[in-house]
């Protein structure tokens, strides 16, 4: 209990060591959420192309919210239903008509808080592309923390064709600059192809194959210790802002609380005796 106490200092939730908890969503329209062997599947589900509205942002932080409280979830895939995973803004809904006072702006905060829930989550996100991520789905992609494409998905900021902005800071995360100004000047779109050999998705696969490779990766990740993920996953989040100096010194803080633990201690343990560890997510 000590050492949980001690990472109240730098903001993270120990979790419960239980069994997952069952969670309502029977009332969202828009987001499917399933769990099984330590994995949930969050799934947007809007057709045709999953376009964005205030009630889809608020469904979105709601499952992330939820899935934060899942004390043993070690890993989250995120994918899209149907032909894409995110088109953006649904423009069609908006209307080229005057909006009421302050009705964009409760939409682009909406926006704002479900896209942070993604990527402020303490389980690590595996986003699966299935098809193409435009304008809000960019920064969607861009708040996971592990990307998988299929070859019929791409990247692409089409708001300067339609008088709007947004989604650059996102994209600076995965692309260099040049390329990330060309797509925000241009509307320029990068094809899952490039983006492998960008080195921004991990694998690209045929649609078919995508989710089969998404569960090899959140298993392969769910091997690991709970508390281990999350403290790695806070540990990524903080230190991409700070000075290598600074970074490293949190990291150490970091491990030094990790090793008061029992899963840590366990997987010391099972190392040395050559076996699987067994986590108790404490």
């Amino acid at each position: 209990m000590w050492a949980a106490w001690q990472l109240q200092r730098h903001g993270v939730d120990v979790p419960p060591s239980g069994n997952l908890v069952s969670f309502d969503l029977m009332s969202a329209q828009f987001m499917r959420c399933a769990v099984e062997d330590h994995v949930a599947v969050v799934t947007m589900d809007r057709p045709p192309v999953n376009a964005l509205t205030l009630e889809v942002f608020s469904e979105m932080r709601q499952v992330f919210d939820e899935l934060n409280d899942q004390g043993n979830l070690r890993a989250v895939i995120l994918t899209g239903a149907g032909r894409a995973f995110c088109a953006g803004a649904d423009l069609k809904s908006r209307g080229a008509e005057e909006q009421a006072p302050g009705e964009l702006l409760n939409y682009l905060r909406a926006g704002r808080e479900a896209i942070n829930a993604i990527m402020e989550c303490r389980i690590p996100v595996i986003g699966a592309i299935n098809g193409p991520a435009l304008g809000g789905g960019v920064s969607i992609v861009a708040s996971c923390d592990i990307l998988l494409a299929s070859q019929e998905a791409v990247l692409g900021l089409p708001e300067i064709k339609v008088g709007l902005l947004g989604g650059g800071r996102h994209l600076m995360r995965l692309l260099p600059h040049s390329k990330v100004r060309r797509m925000v000047l241009t509307g320029h779109r990068i094809l899952a192809t490039e983006l492998h050999r960008l080195g921004v998705v991990e694998e690209c696969v045929p649609l078919e194959q995508l989710m089969a490779a998404a569960h090899t990766l959140a298993r392969e990740i769910a091997s690991n210790s709970p508390v281990a993920l999350r403290l790695a996953k806070h540990a990524m989040n903080a230190v991409e802002g700070m000075s290598i100096r600074d970074g490293f010194q949190f990291e150490h803080d970091l491990n030094n609380e990790l090793s008061r633990f029992e899963d840590s201690r366990e997987a010391l343990r099972a190392f040395l005796e050559k076996r699987a560890p067994v986590f108790r997510g404490r």
